[in-house]
């Protein structure tokens, strides 16, 4: 499937161009430094990051394309047929931690992955999803994040949509905080039902979607006056951020087990972050009411535009 890894291999350059251009759009001020790098086992890649912007305090949009002669065991336990397979994978990833407390961080992806073998057919499957993480939700942004991922979603069948945000939601779940990350979006993984064209047009529809969600929500919140206990608060969360990338992300444990790059993996860390032991909001502000969007709900419905 030579022709078609590179199908996927120019979209994902593509959209890693697109998505820094509109990020430093959105910024104003700061730019991407790009750094490029090899991984000795095969392939290699380049992450991008904006540092200290006027809106980011860090973004980083990294593409990689890394391959393999063998695939750790956590990820052949549940998949033995890719046992004794050569293997690539490839994808765009990114998280946005921004200055305001106000404009909510985000996190997104899409990945291609083959595995390969002589005298066999290829396993391939598709990945990817983007996902929201407000401190101070405002309903019209969440509504707005939700139509888009419903919108894009709609083109491919009615029950893409209700699945693949069920699918965030308990995946961005934090078992020992029994809360969301945020307010969910869209997750998918393992998609190659219906051909390669189809599931390769769903990835391009979540990579392009991606800015269409996030980049009007940044605009209207990334202005709003800030005060020092809601910038607190805000490096609060960004410790249930670490928490979740470290315990149970899978993206950052395939990385770490399969000898990827440890800069480039470690790249959605916030720059800034605190822990505080029996943190608990005053009643009734702004910081208690965080909670109410911290668990699944059918934002579309409940949402409804005024």
């Amino acid at each position: 499937m030579t022709s078609q890894y590179q199908a996927v291999y120019a979209y994902l350059r593509q959209l890693q161009d697109h998505i820094c251009n509109t990020l430093e759009q959105l910024d104003g001020q700061g730019q991407f430094v790009a750094d490029k790098w090899q991984r000795p086992e095969g392939g290699g890649g380049e992450s991008r990051v904006l540092s200290g912007g006027a809106v980011f305090e860090q973004a980083g949009v990294n593409f990689s394309e890394v391959a393999g002669e063998t695939l750790p065991p956590s990820a052949t336990a549940q998949r033995p047929e890719l046992a004794g397979r050569r293997w690539r994978a490839m994808g765009v990833s990114l998280v946005v931690h921004p200055n305001n407390p106000y404009v909510p961080t985000s996190h997104a992806n899409v990945r291609f992955f083959v595995a390969e073998k002589q005298g066999e057919p290829p396993v391939w499957w598709f990945g990817g999803g983007f996902d929201l993480t407000p401190c101070y939700p405002f309903d019209e942004d969440v509504r707005h994040w939700h139509q888009v991922a419903a919108d894009l979603c709609a083109p491919f069948g009615a029950t893409t949509y209700p699945k693949y945000k069920a699918w965030c939601d308990d995946y961005f779940y934090l078992k020992h905080r029994q809360e969301t990350r945020g307010v969910g979006g869209l997750f998918f993984d393992d998609l190659n039902q219906n051909g390669f064209e189809q599931c390769f047009a769903f990835m391009q529809a979540v990579g392009n979607g991606f800015t269409e969600a996030y980049a009007p929500i940044v605009a209207r919140r990334k202005d709003l006056p800030f005060t020092d206990l809601q910038r607190q608060f805000q490096l609060y969360r960004r410790g249930r951020y670490v928490e979740f990338n470290l315990v149970f992300d899978r993206g950052t444990l395939f990385g770490l087990q399969s000898g990827g790059r440890t800069e480039s993996i470690l790249m959605s860390m916030p720059p800034l972050v605190r822990w505080q032991y029996q943190y608990q909001p005053e009643p009734g502000s702004d910081e208690a009411r965080l909670s109410d969007y911290l668990k699944p709900r059918d934002w579309l419905s409940e949402l409804s535009e005024h």
